[in-house]
């Protein structure tokens, strides 16, 4: 397995900022549609590797298990990366809201509120 920072060129304490932008720096270098001349197997492989590292450190459980395990055999100490707890909205439960129906026993209240729905 090839090392995804070497792939990169980040050292293995990397922030994700710093890991983003080496991924797209290497992706403006190595991209096909930028050097249609130089289209040979050896560049695609070199895209194909970009894409593998960045897939796996962009994801931080995946990075964290990859730094546990290869980088241990290398001698080298491993780094803690802050894995993010943030709920996204996929898996967010919905939320109860009361309404309450105050002076209007025979109307619907004014407002409904419902679930978030993110558009994209």
């Amino acid at each position: 397995m090839t090392d995804p920072y070497a792939v990169l060129g980040v050292s293995p304490t990397a922030s994700q900022d710093e890991i983003t932008h080496a991924y797209r720096r290497e992706l403006r270098a190595n991209h096909p549609d930028l050097r249609p001349s130089e289209s040979n197997s050896g560049a695609d492989e070199r895209l194909r590797q970009i894409l593998a590292a960045y897939a796996l450190l962009r994801d931080p459980r995946r990075r964290s298990d990859y730094d546990r395990t290869y980088l241990a055999h290398k001698g080298e100490p491993y780094v803690a990366h802050k894995v993010s707890t943030r709920v996204t909205h996929e898996s967010a439960p919905p939320v109860e809201v009361p309404v309450v129906n105050i002076g209007f026993p025979d109307r619907r209240p004014p407002l409904r509120v419902g679930p978030v729905r993110w558009h994209r």
